[in-house]
C-alpha cells in the first residue's frame, strides 16, 4: 500500500468571524448628507445682499461634503469597533477535493 492511498488528516485552524462594515459606502453616504445640508443652508435661509443662493451653496458645499465624509468615516469606525467586540471564534478544517483538478482544455 502506497502512502498516496492514505488520506491525510484534515488541518484544523481557529479563525475569528465577524461582520465588518465597508468604509466607502459610509464615506459616500456622509458626502451625500453633506450635499443635502449645504442645500438646506443655501436655499432654506435668506442670502446676504452681496451673494446669491448658488454661490452660497457652492461655498457651503465644499465644507459640508468634507464634514459629511468625516462623519461617515467616524460612524464606520464605531461600527467596526463594535463588530470586533461581537466577533466569534470558530474552528475550521480543510476538506480535500473529491475530484482532482483537470486541465483547462476540458472547459468550454
Amino acid at each position: 500500500m502506497a502512502s498516496e492511498d492514505i488520506p491525510a488528516a484534515p488541518e484544523r485552524r481557529a479563525v475569528t468571524v465577524r461582520r465588518a462594515p465597508k468604509f466607502v459606502p459610509f464615506l459616500i453616504a456622509g458626502g451625500l448628507l453633506g450635499v443635502v445640508v449645504a442645500a438646506i443652508i443655501a436655499y432654506g435661509f435668506p442670502a446676504g445682499e452681496g451673494f446669491d443662493a448658488n454661490s452660497v451653496f457652492g461655498f457651503f458645499l465644499t465644507f459640508c461634503i468634507g464634514g459629511g465624509a468625516v462623519l461617515g468615516a467616524v460612524v464606520a469606525l464605531v461600527l467596526d469597533r463594535l463588530s470586533v467586540r461581537r466577533a466569534e471564534r470558530a474552528v475550521v478544517e480543510s476538506v480535500p477535493d473529491s475530484v482532482p483538478d483537470t486541465d483547462d482544455e476540458d472547459r468550454p
